[in-house]
């Protein structure tokens, strides 16, 4: 589906103190994602990539602007997204089962027990969980609670996954596990995905397309940029293909110089 989610005119803006001027944060941002797009979003901290998926989620309203979702307003949280932030955001008192069912539970209220628990296993089954049930997030390493987040928003079956660094605070080798797990769910389900990460190799492993901002603040979407390797890459081969050099080095000249004094958008293929 064309224009899965769209977003039109975008701003964000806090009041001014002592009656100076307002701080736009980023201003004027229009984009479309196709249905099962995988989009990552990179810039510098403070440009506004959270507050952006946080409107999507509908935690945070924009100070003007709209955004869309299969046709309908976005105007509140809903679980048609589902999201996974750099904390797990896990409860506590309760099992990776009971995590995860809680949020199926919410989806589905009228599911019989038995139902959910064949469901929920599935999704632990899913990010190779399995034999971890029982365990409570103190139980579990930064890798497996960030399974378990993943887990609990696929489980929902949402329209859309909303993904705020998930991997930000991970050790390298767990980070690439977890990108590997990611790219073979996300293939196999054809999820939607709107992802803020500051990797840019795992924005290239993960990602049809890269938005970049510009710096904040009045941050604006500077550039669009098609991922040009195969649907098929992986860690290990990405490297070898010479496109990989190329979009890399482009997006690394954008963050180390042209961030900063965009205040144009234009597109790359």
């Amino acid at each position: 589906m064309q224009n899965f989610l769209q977003v039109q005119g975008l701003r964000k803006a806090f009041p001014g103190t002592g009656g100076g001027a307002e701080l736009v944060v980023f201003d004027d941002v229009n984009f479309t994602i196709d249905r099962g797009e995988f989009v990552c979003i990179i810039g510098h901290s403070g440009c506004g990539k959270t507050t952006i998926l946080n409107v999507l989620a509908g935690l945070e309203a924009p100070t003007d602007g709209h955004s869309f979702i299969d046709g309908r307003e976005i105007s509140g949280p809903s679980l048609d997204r589902g999201v996974v932030f750099q904390s797990h955001a896990l409860m506590p008192w309760m099992t990776v089962r009971g995590n995860i069912a809680f949020a199926v539970r919410s989806k589905w209220p009228d599911w019989s027990r038995s139902k959910v628990d064949s469901h929920v296993q599935q999704f632990i089954d899913m990010v190779h969980l399995t034999g971890s049930e029982d365990k409570k997030p103190s139980q579990l390493s930064g890798g497996m609670k960030q399974r378990v987040g993943i887990a609990r928003a696929f489980a929902i079956q949402p329209k859309m996954l909303l993904l705020d660094e998930p991997f930000g605070a991970l050790d390298a080798l767990t980070r690439g596990n977890i990108q590997d797990e990611l790219v073979t769910i996300v293939r196999g389900t054809q999820q939607t995905v709107f992802m803020i990460t500051h990797d840019v190799d795992e924005a290239i492993l993960l990602s049809d397309k890269i938005f970049l901002m510009s710096n904040g603040p009045r941050a604006v979407l500077a550039e669009i940029v098609t991922n040009p390797l195969p649907k098929d890459r992986t860690r290990a081969t990405m490297h070898h293909d010479p496109k990989f050099y190329e979009l890399r080095n482009h997006l690394i000249d954008f963050l180390v110089h042209r961030s900063k004094s965009y205040a144009s958008t234009s597109s790359v293929q």
